[in-house]
Parts: structure tokens; C-alpha cells; sequence
């Protein structure tokens, strides 16, 4: 089968198109056949051993697992002897965690991973971006308990991360205000956002609101500074922090009545179900930036690397 792999760490270019094995389903797994993934932040992060200590869990000189992508849509097409919750024909979509591999034609996986069936009404290039946004941002606004009538602020609310918390969080009767650039303003409306800050113009720390729940997906706030806009008893979502962000958190928490959460993501089957019931229901929508081929994964790479994409970057396999 087709594949891109990589076998050190580095630029977009270390991602080669190979010929590999195409893996056997074993008795408990079912064999899928990938129409598309999607190129997200955590792939480009590991691409790069950025931070250093990536290596530590991948790598210290090269890469353990050569071939990167963890969300995925595609078709069931063969399954091991024991497996009873899906069936050869069988459209899913799904987020494969740490193990990665969804960057190739093919990838057997346990029927019981983070898998449900695809929804009907859109097409594998769009169900293939939901599942890396989606469970980021179901996790921490199930952990955050957000209830209706709360305010809520997304920071980077154009991103793959931050358009899924919008809208999640308005499936779960938030009032939400999206922080966007000029350029992503339309985009963070139409997914429906009840207000928009485009921080080019305006700092929504000094502006004098305050929120229930501030959640920035994409590390650019000062936590310190932020916490002036949050609420007595407020929580604050760090979903895309590093160690310093995640220090001075564990502080707040643990010295104020206002809390900060970080950390890694934990995900199964059941978040996939409901995030495709909220895609069937209406209230999910993918946001997608721009589609590439397999063959055109450097370049795709090198794209959002730069940091601008709007939502998420499709691979078509």
C-alpha cells in the first residue's frame, strides 16, 4: 500500500510517498481503508520533534512510528474473526490516538477504539476533520461542565480546535464569543458564534467583560493577564499549552477559586458517537481550508506550518 513516511525528524520534506506492508486485521480488529485524513497540528509538532521533548516519548535521534495521522473517514474492508460491531462496507470515521498511521491506503485498528459510522450526510473529506478538533474540544468542555446561559470565550476560534469549541460549547446552551483575525470574522459567525472580537482591533482582556469559561485553543493569551476576564469561580481552558502555560495553571488552581485546565486528551468511541450525532443534529459543521492529494502531504504540511489555516487541512487518499 501507498504510504507517507517519515524516518527522521525535520522540514516538510522528510515526508516521503512508500511503498509498505499492508497490515492483516487480527481477530478483535477490522481493516479500513482510508479515503481521507486530515494534517493537523500535533502531526506537524511531531514532524519536527517541536518541543524537544517529543523525543523523549518518540524518539531521542528518529521517529519510532514512521507514518504520522491520527483522525481518519474511510470503508470497512475486511474484519477479524471476533469483531461484532461493524461490517465489510462499513463507512467510519475515527481518531486513532498515539498509535498513529492514518497517513496510508490502509490501517487496522480494535473495533473497540475511538470509531463510529460515518454520518450520512457528509462526505468522507469532511468527517475526516472532525474527530482531531472535535474530542480536543469535547474534553475539555465536558471536563469544564459548561451549562446553559454561560459565557464563554473561544481564543482562536478560525482553527481546527477552536471552530469544534464553538460550536460544541453553543450545543451545550453557551453564549460564545469567538476571538478571530479580520479575515475569519464571516467564517466564526457563520458557525455560530454570538459575538466576535477581532483581536487586530481589540483586546477582549481590556475591553471589561467578563466570561465563565475562557478557552484558548491555540496558546496565544497570557494566562496571568486573562484571569482579570474571568469569573469569580470561571474556568480557563489552556487545550493547546506548553510547560510554562501549564505551571503557571496548577498555581491558579491550586491557589484562587478559579481553575485552569490542560493536559492531555482522553477519547473513545462514545465521544465519536456524540460528535456525530451533533453533525447529524446540525450543530457540528467541518470547516474546511483546503484539500491536498496524498502525494502533496510536504506541501500540506508546509501550509500549516505557516499557522494560518481556517479549520482543517484535508488529505484525499
Amino acid at each position: 500500500m501507498k504510504a507517507i513516511v517519515y524516518t527522521q525528524y525535520g522540514a516538510p520534506e522528510v515526508l516521503q510517498l512508500k511503498e509498505v506492508e499492508k497490515p492483516l486485521p487480527k481477530d478483535n480488529e477490522i481493516l479500513i481503508r482510508i479515503k481521507a485524513t486530515a494534517v493537523n497540528s500535533g502531526d506537524v509538532r511531531l514532524r519536527k520533534a517541536d518541543p524537544f521533548a517529543v523525543r523523549f516519548i518518540f524518539g531521542l535521534i528518529k521517529p519510532k512510528i514512521n507514518i504520522l495521522g491520527s483522525v481518519f473517514s474511510g470503508e470497512v474492508e475486511s474484519v477479524g474473526k471476533d469483531v461484532q460491531k461493524f461490517k465489510v462496507g462499513d463507512a467510519v470515521f475515527g481518531h486513532i490516538d498515539m498509535s498513529f498511521g492514518a497517513y496510508a491506503e490502509y490501517k487496522s485498528l480494535s473495533e473497540n477504539s475511538s470509531i463510529a459510522l460515518k454520518p450520512a450526510t457528509i462526505s468522507h473529506s469532511e468527517a475526516a476533520v472532525i474527530p482531531f478538533g472535535g474530542v480536543t474540544a469535547l474534553y475539555f468542555i465536558k471536563k469544564a461542565m459548561i451549562e446553559p446561559g454561560q459565557k464563554v470565550i473561544v481564543v482562536g476560534a478560525s482553527g481546527a480546535v477552536g471552530s469544534a469549541a464553538v460550536q460544541i460549547a453553543k450545543s451545550f446552551g453557551a453564549i460564545v464569543t469567538g476571538v478571530c483575525s479580520t479575515a475569519n470574522i464571516a467564517l466564526v459567525k457563520s458557525i455560530g458564534a454570538d459575538k466576535v472580537i477581532d483581536y487586530t482591533k481589540e483586546d477582549f482582556i481590556q475591553n471589561g467583560e467578563t466570561y465563565d469559561v475562557i478557552f484558548d485553543a491555540v496558546n496565544t493569551i497570557s494566562v496571568s493577564q486573562s484571569l482579570k476576564s474571568l469569573n469569580k469561580n470561571g474556568k480557563m481552558i489552556l487545550s493547546a499549552a506548553g510547560m510554562s502555560e501549564m505551571l503557571q495553571g496548577l498555581w491558579i488552581s491550586m491557589t484562587s477559586s478559579k481553575k485552569v485546565m490542560t493536559g492531555v486528551i482522553s477519547h473513545n468511541a462514545a465521544d465519536i458517537i456524540f460528535l456525530k450525532e451533533l453533525i447529524e443534529a446540525n450543530k457540528l459543521k467541518p470547516v474546511i481550508d483546503r484539500i491536498y492529494s496524498l502525494e502533496q502531504m510536504a506541501e500540506a504540511h508546509a501550509y500549516v506550518q505557516k499557522g494560518h489555516k481556517k479549520g482543517n487541512i484535508v488529505i484525499n487518499i
